[in-house]
C-alpha cells in the first residue's frame, strides 16, 4: 500500500481490516484523505450466471475506494448516496482497479467519483456523497 503521514496509522489499520473486504478479496492499495485506490484479481466466484464478473462485485470495488478515500482523514463519514454506469465488461482473471478521488467536500458532505478499470480501461464509473456527523 502507498502510505501517507496524513494518513494515522489507527485509521489505515480500520479501513485495511474491512472484513467484507477481506472476504471478496479486495486490497486498498494506495490511501491519502481524499484519494484512494483499492484492486481485485476478478474469480470465477466473482461471476453472475452469464459467467461475466458480477455488477456486485463491481460495485463492491468502488464502494471500497470511495469509503477509503472518504474516512481516510479519520473523521466519520457515511454514504447518502451512491451510483454506478457499467460501461464494459473483462475477464475472469483480470485485476481491476477502483481509484476515488474527492471532487467537492463542506464541512458535514462530500462527494467523490470513482473510476473502475480493467487492462487499461474503463468498465465503470462510480459517484458518492457522504455526510460528516461531526463535521469534519
Amino acid at each position: 500500500m502507498t502510505t501517507n503521514d496524513d494518513v494515522d496509522a489507527a485509521v489505515r489499520d480500520r479501513i485495511e481490516s474491512d472484513p467484507y473486504c477481506n472476504r471478496l478479496g479486495i486490497d486498498i492499495v494506495a490511501l491519502d484523505p481524499g484519494v484512494a485506490r483499492a484492486e481485485l484479481t476478478l474469480e470465477q466466484s466473482h461471476c453472475n450466471f452469464h459467467g461475466t464478473p458480477h455488477g456486485g462485485a463491481i460495485y463492491s470495488l468502488a464502494d471500497a475506494a470511495f469509503a477509503a478515500a472518504s474516512n481516510a482523514s479519520g473523521e466519520t463519514a457515511l454514504a447518502l448516496e451512491t451510483n454506478i454506469s457499467y460501461l464494459d465488461t473483462v475477464d475472469v482473471g483480470t485485476t481491476i482497479t477502483a481509484t476515488a478521488e474527492r471532487d467537492h467536500g463542506s464541512s458535514k458532505t462530500g462527494t467523490y467519483d470513482v473510476r473502475v478499470e480493467g487492462d487499461g480501461e474503463a468498465i465503470a464509473v462510480f459517484r458518492g456523497r457522504v455526510y460528516r456527523p461531526n463535521g469534519g
